[in-house]
Formats: structure tokens, sequence, C-alpha cells
């Protein structure tokens, strides 16, 4: 066995190198072609600038501090909204999976509300919560609730039912089912859930800000784009991806862990 597992090691490494190696030249091939058409003139200048501006204007961003204001604001409205939509949707969820009947009458509804545009309902936001931060906030907790509560309810159907009739043999209330049996049991759909909830809940809020706000990355996004300074625009967008992707892959990482 440990041969096998030696082999296993062996003929994995490469594999992660070729993953690795494929992954740099991709991005390699990427860079040299946006380079290459900034540097071609096929476009003009300020809309595809080189790499060379759009690092200086990332360089200058990381130590401007009316960024990490703005970056504050928009952190704590994602936090707090994927904080309620999911606090709403595992409820949701878990309602759904454990009841049957509340299954087949409601869960239609979220399914086919869960793909509708929440941006078309930030007016409504706006008259309820006002423009401040709560009306982001708002927005955000509805995107991210869609997400988590189909993919807790459909975990709650991949449970074990084994370990629902032990629970139930032992006279378990609901509240002790969830901690005990449900929330464990669902460790990976849950954490799935919360990384695509997460990701709407960023969007709606960064859209939010974009319309109607004067603080936030996506303020701060429409004000570099008023000023038509596209290498800052660029170094925006590429924090926001970067800060995304960090989050997102420390969500898979929990759920791997757990898979």
């Amino acid at each position: 066995m440990a041969a096998a597992g030696k082999m296993s090691l062996a003929s994995g490494a490469p594999a992660q190198r070729d993953v690795i190696v494929l992954r740099l030249l991709v991005a390699l091939v990427i860079f040299g072609a946006w380079e290459a058409v900034s540097r071609s003139g096929l476009f003009y200048g300020e809309v595809i600038p080189s790499l060379t501006r759009i690092w200086t204007s990332l360089i200058k961003l990381l130590g401007d501090g009316v960024f990490y204001r703005n970056l504050q604001v928009t952190t704590f409205e994602t936090v707090v909204a994927l904080a309620i939509g999911a606090g709403c949707g595992i409820a949701v969820g878990i309602g759904l999976g454990a009841n049957r009947f509340l299954m087949r009458a409601f869960e239609p509804y979220v399914y086919y509300l869960s793909p509708t545009p929440r941006i078309i309902l930030f007016p409504v936001m706006i008259m309820w919560f006002g423009v401040g931060p709560s009306s982001k906030i708002a927005l955000g907790a509805l995107s991210a609730f869609f997400a988590i509560a189909l993919s807790t309810a459909a975990g709650m159907r991949q449970i074990d039912p084994v370990l629902i009739r032990v629970g139930r043999s032992f006279r378990a209330s609901l509240w002790q089912m969830t901690l005990k049996i449900y929330l464990p049991a669902m460790r990976v759909p849950i954490l799935n859930g919360l990384r695509l909830g997460m990701g709407t809940a960023i969007i709606t809020v960064l859209l939010g800000e974009t319309k109607l706000s004067n603080q936030g990355l996506g303020y701060m996004i429409m004000q570099v784009y008023t000023r038509f300074d596209m290498p800052g625009l660029y170094a925006l967008l590429i924090v926001v991806f970067l800060l995304a992707g960090a989050v997102n892959a420390l969500i898979g990482h929990f759920a791997r862990d757990g898979a």
C-alpha cells in the first residue's frame, strides 16, 4: 500500500506541474495579446492602455487612502448582505428539504424567481430602505438568498435517511436535528451555496453603488470612468477580481476539506 501511495503521488506531481505550467502559459498569452493590441493602434490608446500604465495605476491605487475607505464600505455592505442572505437561505432551505409538503408547495417559487435580475428591484429597495447602505445590503441579501436556499434544499435531499431516522428515534427537536445532523451533513452544499451567494451579493452591491451612492468601490469605479481614467479603471477591476477570487478560493478550500 505504501508503494501504491508513492506511485500515486509520483503520478500526481507531474500532472499538477502541467496544470501550473498551462495556467502560466495562458496568462502570458493573454498579457502578450493585450500588450500587442495596445501597441497596434487598432483602438484609441486610452481604451486599451498598456500593461505598464495599468501597473502604475495599480500601485498608485494601493497607496491611496480613499481606496481603502471605499473598500471598507463595500466590504461591510457585502458581508452584512451575505450574512442576512445566508441566514434566511439556510433556514428556508432546511424548511423546504425537511418537509415534503412545503417543498412541493414553495420550492418552485424559489427556483423560478432565482434567475430574476435583482437590480430591477433597486428602486423598490431605495423607497423601502433609503439611499444609504441599507438599500445595497437589502439588494445583496436578496441576491445571495436564492443561491443559498436552493443549494441547502438540494443538500437536505442528499442526507443519508439513516441519520435522520436516528435523530427522530431519539426524539430530537428541529433545532437539535439542525445542529447535530442537518448542518454537519450539508457542509459542502452550504459552502458551495455561499460561494454562489457571495458572487451575486458582490455583483449587486457594486451595481447598487454605481447607481446611487457617494461611497464604495462601485461609486469609485464610476468616478474613475467619468474621468475616463482607463488605466485606473482597469486597476480597480483587477483589485475587485483578485479580492473576490481570494474569498472564493478560501470558501472552496473549506468545501474541499469537508468533502
